[in-house]
């Protein structure tokens, strides 16, 4: 037997040992696996389109210091999950882990803030990309005739029809070809690094000037309004500081899609495993150098800080030429798409493996395959439930600041982080007689998966303040339109999904449902006929 048809069998059983059968196409390799992960952390999208963040929370010391330090941590949420994915490599994921270590009432709510917090990073990085994507056509003044991206007369409905749009490309490449699918995120790899290298060489050489070393490493700015504009300070450090490192905290999630893809993935207890905790790594290096190269590019700190409101934009349009400025949106522009492409993969497997276990309304439409064996319509209702969150971003201020809609950054990383660690923290109590995987953390665990928990803690209750004066009820400034709802969001979401889970969910919901059944050998006994259908 050929090593690859070896190593299709040992997937195949692993799996059948998780109670499920063999229904979606492995076809991706261990790199695809990884690459799907590294291209929704997409530092071409994250570090570009919240860079705002950081920037007014704390300034060049929340990008050059505030990155590593939160990698660093992030690193450890990511190893606590890889350490899970290696023993139970499903497409359930984080939901599975859930509900294995700590029982179906803990899959529950955990699968539905994973499934929540997809929705919000399938809306925010494509719209964001359509936000990137509208700027380089302006910059061109293309005019369609019947859509003018030359003038600034209709600047969010043609934003929101460039979302809608690529939401229909997203759909159409995951719905017909799985293998395109990992193909495109194989380049999309290639992309981010050798796009990563450019922008990088384009900043150094281009501008006229440079910001000094003491400058990107140790200023300090507070664009918030928060405490009046003190850069020192208990609010300053524990408060405006912290909100900044939300750059960091939302560029770097997704990587769970690594488990979401593991059934389509060979060798999967390893590749995943090595899949999430290498593109958190990875994302992090190469994420820091690009953070320098625009920080130290920012010369006009007046201009970005008030004009460009702390915009990357901002920095490339006021020093790069025209043509540099481009290139460098063109560059991430694509990066960008990638990316969206990439959470849509993730988020309809999710919303597969979380309807195969009939917890969806609807389950047995979103379980269908086609004959390409995706979950096609699982992929549509991602992409529907993402265009409906979005639908706030057609409602702006006067600089067409869409208020409403950026909370959805907020609600995308507390939704996801939480999701993250439920199970870690399930692992962490559950202490020696958890039985891992292939790939472990040994010992470690006793102070790697705490730490992870606590970290998570506080980022959960720093993303639920308000982000400026003008979202802060104490302040002269206050507006309602301005107020970070992500809170309230996801509270709402849990008193939704608590309430469903009290009335009726815990009577009907199993949790995992074992689609065949197994020896302690994982040699299959029987069949259960309740399978996803197939030729949806």
């Amino acid at each position: 037997m050929a090593a690859s048809d070896t190593t299709q069998s040992d997937d195949e059983a692993t799996l059948a040992k998780l109670g499920y059968k063999q229904s979606l196409d492995r076809a991706w390799s261990s790199f695809s696996n990884f690459a799907i992960s590294f291209t929704i952390i997409s530092v071409l999208a994250g570090c570009f389109t919240t860079y705002a963040f950081a920037w007014n929370g704390g300034g060049p010391i929340a990008i050059s210091w505030g990155w590593p330090i939160v990698c660093g941590l992030i690193l450890l949420v990511a190893v606590s999950m890889s350490e899970l994915v290696s023993k139970y490599p499903t497409a359930g994921g984080i939901y599975y882990w859930a509900s294995d270590l700590g029982g179906k009432t803990w899959g529950w709510f955990t699968g539905w803030f994973n499934l929540v917090g997809l929705v919000g990073v399938v809306a925010s990085v494509v719209y964001a990309s359509a936000q990137f994507a509208y700027y380089l056509l302006s910059l061109y003044g293309l005019d369609l005739g019947f859509i003018n991206f030359g003038d600034s007369a209709h600047v969010l409905p043609e934003t929101f029809a460039l979302f809608a749009l690529f939401l229909v490309i997203h759909s159409l490449i995951n719905i017909f070809s799985s293998p395109l699918v990992a193909l495109f995120n194989n380049i999309s790899v290639g992309w981010h690094v050798l796009g990563v290298a450019v922008i990088i060489a384009i900043l150094i050489i281009v501008p006229d000037s440079h910001q000094s070393a003491d400058f990107v490493f140790t200023d300090k700015i507070n664009a918030t309004g928060l405490f009046d504009g003190a850069t020192n300070g208990f609010g300053f450090w524990f408060y405006v500081l912290p909100l900044g490192f939300l750059l960091t905290m939302y560029t770097q999630t997704g990587y769970d899609a690594s488990a979401h893809v593991s059934e389509e993935t060979r060798g999967a207890a390893i590749g995943a495993a090595r899949g999430v905790w290498r593109s958190v790594f990875w994302a992090g290096a190469i994420g820091w150098l690009v953070l320098l190269a625009i920080t130290f590019a920012a010369t006009k700190v007046g201009f970005v800080t008030n004009q460009g409101l702390g915009s990357s934009l901002a920095i490339f349009d006021s020093s790069l030429d025209p043509w540099a400025a481009k290139m460098v949106i063109l560059i991430a522009t694509v990066g960008q798409l990638f990316c969206g492409m990439a959470c849509l993969t993730s988020a309809s497997r999710m919303c597969y493996a979380f309807s195969r276990d009939r917890a969806v309304p609807g389950h047995r439409i979103w379980t269908r395959l086609n004959h390409h064996r995706v979950p096609a319509f699982s992929v549509i209702f991602m992409a529907l439930c993402a265009l409906v969150v979005t639908l706030p971003a057609l409602i702006g201020d006067e600089n067409d600041y869409t208020y409403a809609f950026y909370a959805v950054v907020s609600i995308t990383v507390i939704g996801l982080y939480i999701a993250y660690v439920l199970p870690v923290y399930l692992r962490w109590r559950k202490g020696d007689s958890f039985e891992p995987g292939p790939w472990t953390l040994g010992r470690k665990y006793k102070w790697i998966n705490p730490i992870a928990v606590i970290w998570v803690i506080l980022c959960v209750i720093v993303f639920s303040l308000p982000q400026g004066a003008a979202g802060a009820p104490w302040t002269d400034d206050f507006d309602w339109k301005y107020v970070n709802y992500a809170p309230f969001t996801v509270l709402a979401v849990i008193a939704a999904v608590g309430l469903w889970w009290m009335l009726s969910a815990r009577n009907k919901f199993e949790g995992p449902i074992r689609q065949v059944a197994t020896d302690d050998t994982g040699r299959v006994l029987e069949g259960e006929e309740d399978e996803p259908a197939a030729g949806a």
